[in-house]
């Protein structure tokens, strides 16, 4: 059973007088103004930019990027001179989107353009020997690289070789010696002041667009605006906060994505049965992402941008039915590996391990980084999950919140041939020997670093309420707290309390969650709500007694008018666990039981 801990924010305060101060300017939802207040939006102006952000006022001038002036001088050079340019990506979401966006652009006024989607399995990830080999037999001049390159020190080398240069767009953290390209935009190198370090690799290559077409007197947004849809498919699918630059791109993405999007996500938006509906992140993270993704994962990533640079609707309703039956291999493949390593790691004494390796030279690489998620969800511990790739181990890391895996890879790499990432997500490929070392010493290095409270699993709620505030009006109040994600996450709630209305019960295949039907005796307001996966929570609810739950607010998906919770977690009411402990003692009458000791057990 998972126990979260639960922390309730607070205002300070100088916080209080800040959201009254907002209610009584903007005449603003009190539960809104304080969410506004926590989020350190706390003026009229930051309301109102942070509500509506301006194109023109939140993204920031291309060319405070380091280098962006020598990528942007070398294009002009490439496209004067009618040199073949490749556009090269990495295979998941972010990669294929950045490519989609740098080719559609650019082939609305130059041909001599091609693009590379690396094979999971024939190269490997990041910039490949194979890719390079297949500029130079294409005449190619110029690659301009998406999501990856940033580490490829020796496969820049050798296509300078070979008579090509490259651009190098990525947003993994560098290493200390940069890549000989003309030109690295990463706004994480530590030499780049650019004001916002955390672009996804499609927010890169968006502004590198912006920089080129600023440079050649280009109306930028007329040109831009339309690829903005896919901005907003790699900010939500790669994680990357929803603050800042991100915000906006990702407000506008939305927009197009609701208004007009290209046919490759028209079709995918067909496939997955959101016709007619409003997006939001939530649709992409959980439904068109993974079936972009699927394309990289089953088969290779290229027919994910084939499908993004579709120029009209049949061809890429063609493209999109394929990748969504290579989806459905990928749910059957990952549910199978995914039992496979459950079943290892059971099979393992973890009780005092603070992380999970697993290594099987049959799994299917396409799903290893989905399993390693699965696994650090369960076990809340950071996990490594590897299987065999171009004859080396090669695999995925992810991380629980607060801990960074990056790092705890970082002090292996004399084990590794290579890895990259980010502080929750990595990718690594080592030596198939080296395993067990590998397995030591990250081990040792999580052991070392991991702190208590990293280890906890926990809520952070942003404030308590009753049922008699939780309104449709409210939920409609929320909405433009949108986009969601890392930075400005969907508001959470605490009411406390609470009883069974008498109808709730168990649902699901399983009967793993629980469909609620509550009530706030103290006001006789109720809410149905759904708990997913939280079926070992049902006895409290069924105890009679009240309970409290988190929550955030939800449109009924069958009724627009109407709202439903969706449950992230149920405890007991802390008065019932207190009147039960006195009941048990005043019970006990012939035990010499100290009532303050018993009281002091119960909160340990």
């Amino acid at each position: 059973m998972t126990n979260y801990q639960w922390n309730c924010r607070t205002l300070t305060e100088q916080q209080k007088e800040t959201k009254d101060e907002i209610v009584a300017q903007l005449n603003l939802n009190p539960v809104v103004a304080q969410l506004l207040v926590q989020r350190g939006v706390t003026t009229p102006e930051e309301v109102h930019a942070f509500f509506r952000p301006q194109r023109n006022q939140g993204l920031h001038d291309p060319f405070l990027m380091k280098d962006m002036d020598k990528a942007v001088a070398r294009l002009n050079e490439a496209i004067g001179g009618r040199e073949r340019i490749l556009i090269y990506g990495d295979y998941d979401v972010d990669g294929t989107s950045s490519v989609a966006l740098v080719y559609r652009f650019l082939r609305g006024f130059y041909s001599a353009l091609d693009y590379y989607i690396p094979d999971r399995y024939d190269d490997g990830y990041g910039i490949s020997e194979k890719g390079v080999d297949y500029a130079a037999d294409t005449g190619v001049k110029l690659i301009i690289a998406l999501d990856c390159g940033i580490k490829a020190n020796d496969m820049v080398d050798y296509a300078k070789e070979k008579g090509i240069d490259f651009i190098i767009c990525d947003h993994h953290k560098p290493d200390e010696v940069l890549p000989n390209a003309v030109a690295v935009l990463d706004p994480k190198r530590s030499d780049d002041e650019y004001p916002y370090p955390h672009l996804s690799a499609c927010g890169v290559g968006f502004k590198f667009m912006q920089a080129f077409a600023r440079d050649n007197g280009m109306n930028e947004m007329a040109m831009l605006y339309p690829l903005l849809d896919l901005c907003a498919i790699s900010i939500a699918t790669d994680i990357v906060p929803i603050t800042g630059e991100n915000r906006v791109l990702s407000y506008y993405g939305l927009r197009r994505l609701n208004d007009s999007p290209c046919y490759g996500l028209k079709a995918i938006i067909k496939q997955c049965g959101l016709e007619g509906k409003e997006l939001s992140n939530s649709d992409i993270v959980f439904k068109i992402g993974p079936r972009i993704n699927a394309a990289g994962r089953m088969m290779c990533g290229k027919e994910a941008v084939d499908l993004l640079t579709a120029k009209d609707e049949t061809l890429a309703q063609k493209v999109a039915t394929r990748i969504a039956e290579y989806n459905e291999s990928r749910k059957d493949l990952d549910k199978r590996v995914t039992e496979e390593a459950f079943t290892m790691v059971d099979g393992m004494d973890i009780a005092d391990k603070k992380s999970i390796l697993v290594y099987n030279p049959s799994w299917h690489k396409g799903v290893i980084g989905i399993v390693a998620s699965r696994l650090t969800e369960h076990y809340y511990r950071p996990a490594v999950v590897l299987t065999t790739a171009c004859g080396f181990a090669s695999g995925s890391a992810r991380s629980i919140q607060g801990f960074d895996v990056y790092s705890a890879i970082d002090s292996c790499r004399d084990l590794v041939e290579n890895f990259g990432g980010h502080t929750y997500a990595a990718g690594l490929t080592l030596p198939e020997s080296n395993i067990p070392e590998l397995t030591r010493r990250f081990e040792q290095w999580v052991e070392e670093h991991i702190t208590p409270t990293q280890q906890k699993q926990h809520l952070d709620i942003d404030m308590e309420v009753k049922f008699r505030e939780v309104t449709p009006r409210l939920y409609r109040n929320l909405k433009p707290l949108a986009p969601f994600g890392p930075g400005n996450s969907k508001p959470l709630f605490v009411a406390r309390r609470i009883k069974d209305h008498g109808n709730s019960r168990l649902v699901g295949r399983d009967n793993e969650h629980i469909r609620l039907e509550m009530i706030d005796p103290e006001t006789n307001f109720t809410h149905n709500g759904i708990a997913f996966n939280l079926a070992e929570k049902f006895d409290i609810v069924k105890s009679g007694k009240p309970f409290d739950i988190v929550f955030s607010i939800e449109e009924n998906s069958y009724n627009s008018n109407n709202i439903q919770l969706l449950v992230k977690d149920i405890k007991m009411s802390e008065t019932n666990t207190i009147a039960s402990v006195l009941a048990q003692l005043i019970r006990s009458k012939d035990d010499a039981v100290d009532i303050d000791s018993g009281l002091g057990d119960l909160h340990e």
